[in-house]
């Protein structure tokens, strides 16, 4: 949740973000992420928020209705929605109801990264992107994974078109010192150091 709001600053967007645990508090507005703030009514509240280990711990249910009712008000007005909510050993809480979906504006986007565990919305499915009432709903666990394979690719593609500029068809080394881009990362050349 924090990197995908630090991520989203850093690329010019309006961030408001809420979690049950006063100690994020802090770090989402150091972010300089808007807080939902969803005030804690009872002992048995402030307790519960405290989590364990890091990790959220299943609030009561007026708590979870008062915070549905702050999501479902912020959520008419989102462009995008990132749901990272999850408790250990449990099913994943809702965040977003159909309701709340039904409300959003046409072309909306929400991400349930929390989809292997039920999802943060129950209108999401595991690995695939559905629409929903006009709003596009990604249901995907493990986004972190599906970035290797393309960032190998990526660098794959990269050493290969280098080496294509200092190798020649019969597979000699020939470097062109014309070329700026061998140039620039030419360090050692003919025994003499270019760069250091």
């Amino acid at each position: 949740g924090l990197q995908a709001i630090a991520t989203a600053k850093r690329l010019g967007a309006v961030i408001e973000a809420s979690d049950v645990r006063p100690a994020v508090k802090e770090q989402i507005e150091s972010l300089g992420a808007k807080f939902l703030d969803v005030p804690f009514i009872t002992d048995e509240e402030r307790e519960i928020a405290q989590g364990v280990g890091g990790y959220a711990r299943q609030m009561p249910a007026d708590w979870m209705r008062r915070q549905a009712e702050l999501v479902h008000e912020r959520a008419k007005q989102a462009d995008i929605i990132i749901t990272t909510a999850l408790i250990p050993g449990r099913k994943a809480p809702v965040l977003i109801s159909e309701d709340t979906v039904k409300a959003m504006k046409p072309g909306s986007v929400i991400l349930d990264m929390a989809v292997d565990q039920g999802g943060n919305c129950p209108l999401s499915e595991s690995g695939k992107t559905v629409i929903k009432h006009g709003v596009h709903i990604i249901g995907e666990g493990n986004l972190a994974a599906l970035l290797s394979a393309d960032a190998s690719a990526l660098y794959a593609r990269n050493v290969l078109d280098f080496l294509k500029l200092i190798v020649n068809p019969e597979g000699g080394l020939a470097i062109n010192l014309e070329d700026d881009i061998v140039a620039a990362t030419l360090l050692c050349h003919a025994g003499e150091v270019l760069r250091k």
